[in-house]
C-alpha cells in the first residue's frame, strides 16, 4: 500500500481519487472505514484507499469524536503516507471544520514524526500559495482568498485572511513555519538541508508554498523521503497526491499510463445541486439555456415534515420523474449563486428549527440524497451529478453506496465514478461529486457526453 487518505468532504475525496488514478494507481474510495482483514481479503490488489468523510462541517468536539478513531484506524494499515484531505480553498474556522483541530489530533495519533506537513496549493485546480498567502482562480484572474467573492461570501466559513499561517493560528497553538517558493528553488541535498533549517526553528507545522509543477515534484520528494523513516501524517489538498505522483513518475516508480480513461455518453443526466457558488450558477443557467429542465427545490421543503411538505415533495419528484421518463436531462437546484434569496431564507429556517447553520449541509444533503435515490430507482437514470461540497457527502450517505472507483476524468476535481452498492438498482450508478468552484459553464453537458 502506498497511501491512504481521509477526506473532509466527498467532493474533495473524489478529487484525490482522480489525482491518484490518473497517475496510474488503482484506488478505491469507501464511505466508511474498512477493517484490515476485509481489505486484505478483498481489496489487497489496490494500491491504497480513501475514506470519504464530512468533517468539514463539524465542530471541534465532533471532530475529536470522529477523527481520532478514524486516523487511528488508518494508521493500522501501515501505509507510509496517511493524508487528511482538506479543501484547496482552506475552508475552515475555529468553530467549523477546524484544520487546527485536525493538526492537534494528528500529532497525538502520529507522535513520532518530526513535523506536520501542510500543503494547500494545487496548480491543476488553479490554487497557489506564495509566501504563505493563498490564491484561487476566478476565470482568468488569480485572487487572494480574502478577496475572492466565493470565499469571502461562503455561507459557513467565509475567508477573511489570505495568509494561511494567520488564518490557522486562530485554530491551533502549534507553531507554523513556511517552506517558501524561494526555499523550493533549491535542489537535492540543499533542498533537504533547507527543510532541516526550517525544522530547527521549532516549527510544529510546516506550510509549503506552491507556484509551479516543479515545486510540487520537489515537495513530493520531501514527503516520500520523510516517510521512509516513519509513516507520516500529511494535511492538505489534492496537491499532496499530485506532488507524490509527480515524484513517483519521475523516479519510474509508477507504471506508464498508456492512454487516458474515457467514458461513454449517457442517455440522460440527473443533477442535484445545493451549491451557492457563481460557478455552479453559471453551469445551471448554461444547461437550462441548452434544453435541460430546471426545477427549484424550495427551502421549506428541507425543514417541514408535515403532510403539506410531503405532498409538495411528491409533486416535485413526480414532475422530475415525468421529465426524465420523457428523455429530458433534469436539474434539481436549491439556489442560483451566492445572492440567491433562498440562502437567508434557509438560514432563518435553520435558526427557527433550532439548528446550527453549519448543519445545513446535513439537512439539505440528506434530503437531496433521498430524492436522488427515489429518481434513480423509478426512472432507471444511470448518470448523476451531485453539486455542493458541504452537502454531497450527506446525499451519498442516503444513497446506500459503500464505495466509489473512478471511471474517467471530466475536469480536474470532478471525475466520473462508479458506485458500489448492495442495492441492485444503485450498483454501478455513474456519479460525479462536484465542488462549487469546479468546472466550466458547460460542465453538466461534458458529464452527459463523457467528455474530458
Amino acid at each position: 500500500m502506498r497511501i491512504c487518505f481521509y477526506g473532509d468532504d466527498f467532493t474533495g475525496s473524489t478529487d484525490v481519487l482522480e489525482a491518484l488514478a490518473t497517475g496510474g494507481l488503482r484506488m478505491i474510495l469507501f464511505m466508511d472505514m474498512p477493517d484490515v482483514s476485509t481489505w486484505q481479503e478483498t481489496f489487497s490488489q489496490y494500491d491504497g484507499f480513501g475514506v470519504a468523510g464530512v468533517s468539514r462541517t463539524m465542530s471541534p468536539e465532533e471532530m475529536e469524536i470522529t477523527l481520532h478513531p478514524a486516523l487511528t484506524a488508518l494508521k493500522a494499515f501501515q501505509a507510509p503516507i496517511v493524508h487528511y484531505k482538506i479543501c484547496s480553498t482552506f475552508d475552515s474556522s475555529p468553530l467549523t471544520g477546524s484544520i487546527g483541530k485536525v493538526i492537534d489530533i494528528g500529532r497525538r495519533v502520529f507522535p513520532k514524526q518530526r513535523f506536520t506537513p501542510l500543503l494547500a496549493g494545487s496548480p491543476a485546480l488553479k490554487r497557489y500559495t506564495v509566501f504563505g498567502n493563498h490564491f484561487a482562480g476566478k476565470g482568468t484572474e488569480m485572487l487572494r482568498l480574502d478577496r475572492h467573492p466565493n470565499m469571502m461570501l461562503h455561507p459557513v466559513t467565509p475567508m477573511r485572511e489570505a495568509d494561511l499561517r494567520v488564518h490557522l493560528a486562530e485554530q491551533t497553538s502549534c507553531t507554523i513555519g513556511l517552506m517558501s517558493v524561494l526555499d523550493l528553488e533549491h535542489h537535492g541535498t540543499m533542498l533537504r538541508e533547507r527543510l532541516d533549517e526550517k525544522l530547527n526553528q521549532a516549527s510544529d507545522v510546516l506550510l509549503f508554498d506552491v507556484l509551479t509543477d516543479d515545486h510540487l515534484t520537489k515537495i513530493g520528494e520531501l514527503f516520500a523521503e520523510e516517510s521512509k523513516h516513519e509513516p507520516i501524517f500529511v494535511i492538505g489538498s489534492s496537491g499532496v497526491e499530485y506532488a507524490l505522483v509527480s515524484h513517483w513518475q519521475q523516479r519510474g516508480a509508477l507504471p506508464a499510463v498508456s492512454e487516458q480513461r474515457r467514458a461513454e455518453p449517457a442517455d440522460r443526466l440527473l443533477v442535484l445541486s445545493s451549491s451557492c457558488s457563481p460557478a455552479t450558477c453559471a453551469q445551471i443557467e448554461w444547461a437550462m439555456a441548452h434544453g435541460y429542465a430546471g426545477i427549484r427545490v424550495p427551502a421549506p421543503l428541507f425543514f417541514a415534515e408535515d403532510s403539506e411538505a410531503k405532498s409538495a415533495q411528491a409533486l416535485l419528484l413526480s414532475e422530475a420523474e415525468r421529465l426524465l421518463q420523457s428523455g429530458k436531462n433534469v436539474i434539481l437546484y436549491t439556489a442560483l449563486g451566492p445572492n440567491d434569496e433562498s440562502i437567508p431564507e434557509t438560514q432563518h429556517l435553520m435558526r427557527l428549527n433550532g439548528h446550527n447553520l453549519a448543519g445545513s449541509g446535513e439537512r439539505i444533503g440528506g434530503r437531496l440524497g433521498e430524492m436522488a435515490s427515489a429518481l434513480v430507482q423509478s426512472t432507471g437514470v444511470r448518470r448523476v451529478v451531485l453539486a455542493g461540497g458541504d452537502t454531497s457527502g450527506f446525499a451519498v450517505k442516503r444513497m446506500n453506496m459503500y464505495a466509489l472507483e473512478m471511471i474517467a476524468p471530466v475536469v480536474p476535481g470532478g471525475p466520473l465514478c462508479r458506485a458500489f452498492s448492495q442495492d441492485e438498482w444503485m450498483d454501478g450508478l455513474e456519479i460525479v461529486l462536484k465542488g462549487g468552484q469546479v468546472g466550466p459553464p458547460d460542465f453538466f453537458d461534458r458529464v452527459l457526453r463523457g467528455l474530458s
